[in-house]
């Protein structure tokens, strides 16, 4: 009786919340990427859903960046290569070419570390040979907010067909000085709307989003 006369007869305006069960697989990834080589960095911060595939992850770089999907890709990862096996595999010689649609980014293990990261190369153009350092992290989860998506980044892409690295030095010693014999034939080449410096953050996410709506989780040009 004792006991019970110390409980309270009613309890009423009071609603417990009841803490969320733990799930070690709720993140997103988050991708510092640049381009290597670059001074000033040609730099793009993504942040992406567990579940795309490498098909799509081209597509969101592609966006991001800039770039046209003019010219092949490969994506390495730990020593394989991941990427479109009917255009770049060579069956004879090798190395195998994993199909970028049967890769996700949840298939890839973070080290045991306070804070781990992977890191991977993404390579577009090998003409050009321009190679994309990706560095990927765990991020949270942001209520409302829909992925993937662009959080920063700084500076153009160069433009398609310059010349690699000492082909864009070249191009921007020319593009810059307007003394330069090279430099009226240069800005007409490379159209009225290149900027060096330009970076459009909500032009970027209009971008991601309508290469991820187009690509329908494969290649584009694999729709076509």
């Amino acid at each position: 009786m004792f006991a019970r006369s110390l409980l309270p007869s009613r309890i009423t305006g009071i609603i417990v919340a009841m803490p969320k069960p733990y799930d070690p697989y709720a993140y997103v990834i988050r991708v510092d990427a640049h381009i290597v080589g670059i001074e000033p960095a040609v730099v793009r911060t993504l942040e992406l859903p567990r579940d795309i595939n490498f098909a799509q992850l081209h597509e969101v770089l592609q966006a991001a960046f800039g770039w046209t999907d003019s010219h092949l890709h490969q994506f390495h990862v730990g020593g394989l290569t991941i990427g479109a096996p009917e255009a770049i595999e060579d069956e004879v010689y090798g190395p195998r070419v994993f199909e970028a649609t049967e890769v996700r980014l949840k298939d890839l293990t973070f080290p045991y570390e306070s804070d781990p990261v992977l890191t991977i190369t993404y390579q577009y153009d090998f003409g050009d040979n321009w190679q994309h350092r990706l560095v990927l992290h765990r991020a949270i989860i942001e209520d409302g907010a829909k992925y993937p998506r662009c959080i920063a980044g700084a500076r153009a892409c160069p433009p398609e067909d310059v010349g690699g690295y000492g082909g864009y030095g070249d191009f921007l010693e020319s593009w810059l000085d307007p003394e330069h014999e090279d430099h009226q034939d240069i800005r007409r080449w490379a159209g009225k709307k290149f900027d060096p410096e330009r970076f459009d953050i909500e032009a970027t996410n209009k971008a991601i989003a309508k290469a991820m709506r187009l690509s329908r989780g494969d290649y584009r040009q694999r729709q076509a």
